[in-house]
């Protein structure tokens, strides 16, 4: 059919059935005049209603999703609110995955380097209060009990055994996101509701969305494994350079992965102060540009399938005191022979803080001896009322015959042992480069 012969149909059928439009029959002035009413209803109506602006956000955002992982303890968060600020503690696993798939060739043929390691393995923890935060990075060599998983490929199966000292970047290949999931849940002693998997490029996004991050470089980074090579001074990163200087291990503190975690530290927590001094969690639209960013890029657990809902956890921290964020690396030590890390007692400690709502302090000596971040003497000091209060029931004493008082305060912080390294958002620190001539 030629187009002289479609217009002539179109027309023929539009005559014979009135509902089926005329197209080109609006003067080009109405046309317009029509569009100006839209807008401004629209304009209207956002002035007005936050919930018709997220109800768009959640027609859009939908449309870009990609497929979710069920965890099966969705049910803890059966009548939270999706509206405003989330109410309550909040527990989020964000697992940075190896994987080349759908990355294209820039970090290597997908058809050759297959493995899908959760080579990033972070808990982000928000006080029922929303008065306190921790992000909790587990090193990668760090060996783990797995419990028994559901397995992604024949979830009605039977379940994946248990698996005793296995490295935890080994977990998502074993059983998916879900099974990572359960084993930092068993780990720590906390439910997780939600998680998500983010590959290479989603993290380059996702940097992009928030409109960069501001590092501090001490040393020069040299680094040519993910070809990161900045000068000692400030800079603004974002995208691919965002992502490499995340990825880079040999070019920061002594090459390892834990001078990786205190250099990704530096990052996130110069994010988050970015996130608060910028106004993003009070404005709407750049929550939105985020969540977008997130549903694009990210494989998301069902929980966090509700935009609003994202909105909601990234709304929890708009208050918090920067003092009271604090990254923290898992305590490990090398075990007999080196290759792997084990947990240590300190664990312990983390442990109990996430478990009570506690924000954390950190031990002066660990903070200046943290791999790949120097001491920046323009640093922020902690806010006062941030020092612990030791707790009777614990603290030794030389009388073994002197009761504890019931009616003495309760610790409100939790002072961490020296072999936890870490820092707070409030910090700001410098990333410890590496030259080609130290690796």
């Amino acid at each position: 059919m030629t187009v002289t012969d479609d217009r002539q149909y179109s027309s023929r059928n539009a005559a014979k059935n009135p509902a089926i439009a005329r197209h080109g029959r609006l003067k080009p002035h109405s046309v317009w005049r029509s569009f100006a009413k839209v807008v401004a209803s629209v304009a209207a109506v956002a002035l007005v209603s936050g919930t018709a602006v997220a109800a768009y956000a959640a027609w859009d955002l939908a449309s870009t999703a990609q497929p979710t992982v069920t965890l099966g303890n969705e049910k803890v968060l059966e009548g939270v609110p999706d509206v405003g600020a989330m109410e309550g503690g909040i527990n989020l696993l964000v697992v940075g995955s190896d994987s080349r798939e759908g990355q294209g060739e820039w970090f290597g043929d997908p058809t050759e380097e297959t493995a899908v390691l959760n080579d990033v393995t972070m808990l982000m923890h928000i006080s029922e209060d929303h008065t306190n935060a921790s992000v909790v990075s587990f090193p990668r060599d760090m060996l783990v009990d797995v419990p028994e998983c559901t397995d992604p490929e024949d979830p009605a199966g039977d379940p994946l055994s248990e698996l005793s000292d296995v490295k935890i970047n080994t977990v998502l290949s074993h059983g998916g996101l879900g099974c990572v999931v359960k084993t930092v849940e068993n780990l720590v002693g906390v439910t997780v509701p939600f998680a998500g998997i983010v590959q290479f490029m989603g993290v380059a996004g996702l940097s992009e969305a928030v409109g960069g991050v501001e590092v501090c470089v001490a040393d020069p980074i040299e680094d040519e494994y993910t070809g990161t090579f900045l000068d000692a001074g400030m800079h603004t990163l974002s995208g691919v350079d965002a992502l490499q200087f995340l990825r880079t291990r040999h070019g920061v503190g002594d090459g390892s992965d834990l001078a990786r975690i205190s250099n990704q530290q530096v990052f996130l927590s110069s994010l988050a102060r970015t996130l608060q001094s910028n106004g993003t969690l009070t404005d709407p639209t750049k929550l939105y540009g985020i969540a977008k960013a997130a549903l694009a890029n990210m494989q998301l657990s069902d929980s966090l399938m509700d935009p609003t809902r994202m909105i909601s956890i990234a709304k929890a921290l708009k208050d918090t005191d920067l003092n009271k964020i604090a990254f923290i690396q898992y305590p490990t030590a090398y075990v007999e022979g080196g290759g792997a890390v084990a947990p240590t007692d300190s664990a312990e400690y983390v442990n109990t803080a996430l478990q009570n709502d506690m924000p954390v302090v950190f031990d002066p000596v660990a903070q200046e001896s943290a791999f790949a971040s120097a001491g920046d003497p323009n640093a922020v000091p902690p806010a006062e009322g941030t020092e612990p209060v030791a707790d009777p029931a614990t603290e030794e004493t030389t009388d073994a015959a002197a009761p504890v008082d019931p009616a003495a305060p309760a610790p409100t912080a939790e002072a961490l042992p020296g072999d936890v390294s870490g820092q707070t958002a409030a910090e700001t620190r410098c990333s410890s480069g590496r030259s080609l001539d130290d690796q």
